[in-house]
């Protein structure tokens, strides 16, 4: 779709374009991770999945409240063993990368899901230990501590082959040693970052909170200068790649993500603001930016200190 000039890699896995699709937006099936690639996206990721079936928050789960979105789905999801033929059938008939996204309650729940879910032959398999709207079944998420979510890195790459996405929480005060910590633990690459928070809104009419769970995270526009000062510390903090999440709307807002040193960026929210053709939209935005300023490959957007 977008020639030579947008082409990207993640690792050794080649992208004709670096955006990607978030877990959560829209990649609940099969059906919908193809329809995603149709439309433009470079990578496509699934919904995460757990060890079993999981009916997640109660609705309303997602509200726009200005430049930011706040969710609570609660990882709703089938469970592995249902998930394993809807990544099979993605890989087979999207025509891009495909990542799968998994979490668990525990380090042996992440081994039991990534061994499951290696079988539909993932490009990737995404660690999703940084959720915030969980806390009061699941605690504090595992990647806000660097040992916890080492461990959980180091035990899953000793079970599967397939490369591993550790996806971090900007909810932490040193996000680069965290990374460090899962790049030595054996991480293929990072995703930066989930959502923020959790936060609230209070309607004030009805006198309750808006959502049902309360609280929730909070992704859109309004959080992208945290997501990219977060790439900036962790590319500067580890060799392997990372992907730049968090509020990336726009071609420029892509373009400002590589800069601060993401090899490729998540697309969510864009979706959202600009419909199903935010991919194509933002690729052309990308590609007149390169052509406008004399770039001639993506590598070179990084800035180099």
């Amino acid at each position: 779709m977008t020639g030579k000039l947008l082409a990207a890699k993640l690792c050794n896995v080649e992208l004709h374009n670096p955006t990607i699709l978030n877990s959560g937006y829209l990649g609940v099936n099969s059906d919908a991770l193809i329809r995603v690639a149709k439309t433009g996206a470079g990578a496509v990721t699934s919904k995460s999945c757990g060890p079993k079936p999981r009916d997640g928050h109660p609705n309303p789960t997602v509200l726009q409240f200005g430049d930011v979105i706040i969710n609570a789905v609660g990882l709703s999801n089938p469970g592995a063993d249902e998930e394993v033929p809807e990544i099979l059938r993605a890989v087979q008939e999207s025509g891009v990368p495909v990542i799968a996204s998994v979490f668990a309650e525990d380090a042996e729940g992440y081994v039991e899901v990534a061994k499951k879910i290696s079988k539909a032959k993932p490009a990737f398999i995404e660690l999703n230990m940084s959720c915030p709207n969980v806390q009061a079944e699941m605690g504090i998420p595992f990647a806000c501590d660097s040992r916890t979510a080492a461990e959980i890195v180091e035990m899953v790459k000793g079970a599967v082959s397939t490369p591993l996405i550790a996806k971090l929480s900007p909810n932490v005060p040193d996000i680069a040693s965290i990374a460090k910590s899962v790049e030595e633990a054996g991480a293929d690459a990072i995703n930066a970052i989930n959502t923020a928070g959790p936060g609230m809104v209070i309607d004030v009419d009805a006198r309750k909170p808006v959502l049902a769970n309360k609280f929730g995270g909070i992704s859109g526009p309004g959080i992208r200068p945290i997501a990219v000062r977060c790439v900036w510390q962790i590319s500067r903090a580890v060799e392997i790649p990372v992907i730049g999440t968090g509020g990336v709307i726009t071609g420029r807002d892509a373009v400002e993500m590589m800069m601060a040193g993401a090899s490729a960026v998540g697309v969510g929210a864009a979706i959202h603001y600009r419909g199903n053709n935010a991919f194509k939209l933002m690729c052309s935005e990308i590609e007149e930016f390169m052509k406008g300023t004399g770039y001639s490959k993506l590598e070179d957007l990084r800035i180099e200190e």
